[in-house]
C-alpha cells in the first residue's frame, strides 16, 4: 500500500510541475498607433513576457485595433478570446460605470496630485470592483489631462457656446460640452478627421497625443491647455484565467508590465515632444492664464454633481475616496 501511495504523489507531483511547463498563446488587444509611446509599452511587455517565462509565454499582439472597436475587446476579455488588454475610461464605464467619476472636470490639479490619489486611493477601490466583474485590473495607462481643439481659437467657455462640438458616448463628455452651451455632437473617434473636413464638428476634446498623432491637428489647428480632465486607460485580463494559471505564469503576467512611474515618464515626455511640434506641424497652442481657468472651472462646476447622479451605483463613494486622497496629498505637502 505505501509503495502505491508513493506512486501517486510521485504522479500527481510530476503532473503539477509538468503544468507549469506548459507553453501559452496570450493575446494581447488593443487600439493604439504606431509610433507611439502607446506602442512601446506593448512591445516591451511582449518583451518581458516572453524572455521572462523562457519561452513558454507566447504574446500575440492585436494592439493596432485589429479587432476592431473597443467594444470588441471587451467582449474578447469576457469570452476569453483575448487575454490582456488595453480599455479606454470610456468603454470600461461599460463594465464600471463609477470609472467615469474619473472624468469629472477639474478632479486633479496636477499630476502629483493625480499620481497620488489614483494610486494609493483610487487603484485599491477599482480593483474590488472589476474583479467582481471577474476583471484583473493590472496597471493604470494614462493618456494625460485633456484638451480643447478647435478650427477657430476657444480660450474661454464662452467661446464654445453654439460650436459643433465632438463628443465620446460618455456621460462626463457630453455633459462638459453641455456646460459650454455647444451644439453637442456625439461622434466615434474614427469619423473625428473626416467630419472635421466636411464641416460636420469644429471642436471637441481628448489627450494632447491622441490629437497630434491621429491628424486631428492637420484640421483643427488650434488647442486650448485646459487641463479639464484627467484621461486615463486601464490594463485589464480576465480574472478567472488569470487565476487558473499556475503561479509562476500568473506572476510573470502581472509583473513584467512596466513599472507606473516608467510608463508615465513615457506619457508625459510624448506630450511635451508632441506640443513642441506645434509650429513644425501647423497647429497653435493657447495657455491659458490662470483667471481664463477659473471660468472654465466656474462654467464646469455642475458636471461633478450630473455625472455622479447619472452614474448611481458607487459613484458618490468613489468621488469621495477620492477627496479623501486629496485632502491627505495635501497634508503631506510642506506648508510655505
Amino acid at each position: 500500500m505505501a509503495n502505491v501511495t508513493r506512486v501517486l504523489l510521485t504522479l500527481i507531483l510530476s503532473i503539477a510541475v509538468a503544468s507549469t511547463a506548459i507553453a501559452l498563446d496570450v493575446t494581447a488587444g488593443g487600439t493604439g498607433f504606431r509610433n507611439t509611446r502607446g506602442e512601446q509599452k506593448w512591445l516591451t511587455y511582449r518583451d518581458n513576457v516572453e524572455k521572462n517565462s523562457g519561452g513558454q509565454l507566447t504574446m500575440k499582439m492585436l494592439v493596432y485595433g485589429e479587432l476592431g472597436a473597443e467594444e470588441n475587446l471587451v467582449a474578447g476579455i469576457r469570452r476569453g478570446r483575448v487575454h490582456i488588454a488595453n480599455w479606454s475610461g470610456a468603454v470600461t464605464a461599460t463594465v464600471v460605470p463609477e470609472m467615469a467619476v474619473l472624468y469629472a472636470p477639474y478632479l486633479f490639479d496636477a499630476y502629483p496630485e493625480a499620481d497620488f490619489v489614483m494610486d494609493n486611493f483610487l487603484f485599491p477601490a477599482y480593483a474590488k470592483m472589476f474583479a467582481e466583474k471577474d476583471v484583473h485590473f493590472l496597471s493604470w495607462d494614462e493618456i494625460g489631462f485633456s484638451q480643447v481643439w478647435s478650427k477657430t481659437p476657444i480660450i474661454v467657455p464662452e467661446d464654445a457656446k453654439s460650436r459643433r462640438f465632438r463628443v465620446s458616448s460618455s456621460d462626463a463628455a457630453q455633459l462638459f460640452a453641455q456646460s459650454l452651451k455647444a451644439d453637442v455632437i456625439p461622434l466615434a473617434f474614427t469619423d473625428i478627421v473626416s467630419s472635421l473636413q466636411t464641416g460636420l464638428i469644429e471642436a471637441g476634446e481628448t489627450g494632447t497625443v491622441m490629437y497630434v498623432r491621429t491628424g486631428i491637428s492637420n484640421d483643427a489647428k488650434h488647442i486650448t491647455l485646459t487641463d479639464h480632465s484627467f484621461a486615463t486607460s486601464v490594463i485589464v485580463l480576465r480574472k478567472s484565467w488569470l487565476d487558473a494559471l499556475p503561479a509562476d505564469q500568473r506572476k510573470i503576467l502581472i509583473e513584467s508590465w512596466i513599472p507606473m512611474n516608467i510608463s508615465r515618464q513615457w506619457t508625459r515626455e510624448e506630450v511635451t515632444e508632441d506640443l513642441a511640434r506645434a509650429a513644425g506641424m501647423g497647429f497653435t497652442v493657447h495657455t491659458i492664464t490662470p483667471d481664463q481657468r477659473a471660468r472654465w472651472r466656474e462654467a464646469t462646476a455642475p458636471v461633478t454633481r450630473q455625472l455622479i447622479d447619472k452614474i448611481g451605483g458607487d459613484a458618490q463613494k468613489i468621488w469621495d475616496i477620492a477627496q479623501d486622497g486629496k485632502k491627505a496629498y495635501a497634508a503631506q505637502k510642506p506648508k510655505m
